[in-house]
């Protein structure tokens, strides 16, 4: 089977970043579409290392390769997708980073977060379980915030609890947590804001 016999399907996101608008559920709803014989190919301006994981854990592996400073290419190919994965092998240039392979422990069991995240004290949750990661994402550019949370949620246990302070009710993301399955509640703040506590399913 030849590269050309592959069923690409491309995504360029570069354009709705840049008018800050956020792309999740974009590439949420191609994901939907694709049959398993699919590569995925996404165009972005950075390495979507979160979305990597998040698509992990619906059985796809995944290639990066850096085009250029703004410029990262992204391929996912399912890991049902045997004759897409050997026809894959044969296009990846040197120097392509793999980031994913399913059924692969990279990330650890406990919920430990970006070591970059800033952990920062949340009012009035005092009489609920103790949350286990704590995520400040307001003055974050899409789709930051949303990647953010899925990524610490990833690394969370059946049952830990993620608390988010973001600048508006993450409706994007309240929308993935009822296709996951994770409960949540939204707490509207005097300034515009949202916290959401939410708890692993």
């Amino acid at each position: 089977m030849s590269p050309s016999d592959v069923h690409i399907v491309e995504l360029d996101v570069r354009l709705h970043l840049s008018k800050k608008l956020e792309p999740f559920q974009l590439i949420m709803d191609t994901v939907k579409g694709l049959q398993h014989e699919d590569v995925f190919v996404l165009h972005a301006p950075f390495k979507p290392t979160p979305l990597l994981g998040i698509l992990k854990m619906k059985g796809y592996s995944s290639t990066s390769e850096r085009k250029g400073s703004d410029h990262w290419v992204t391929t996912f190919v399912h890991k049902q997708n045997k004759t897409g994965a050997k026809a894959l092998s044969t296009m990846v240039l040197s120097g392509l980073e793999v980031d994913s392979k399913p059924g692969s422990d990279e990330e650890p069991a406990s919920c430990n977060g970006h070591p970059e995240e800033q952990a920062v004290a949340i009012e009035n949750f005092e009489s609920l379980q103790a949350p286990t990661v704590i995520l400040d994402n307001r003055g974050l550019e899409p789709p930051q915030p949303m990647m953010r949370t899925l990524a610490a949620l990833e690394r969370c246990k059946p049952g830990e609890v993620v608390l988010i302070h973001n600048d508006r009710v993450p409706v994007f993301l309240i929308e993935e947590l009822n296709n996951l399955g994770c409960p949540y509640t939204v707490e509207d703040q005097a300034d515009g804001t949202a916290k959401v506590r939410i708890e692993k399913g």
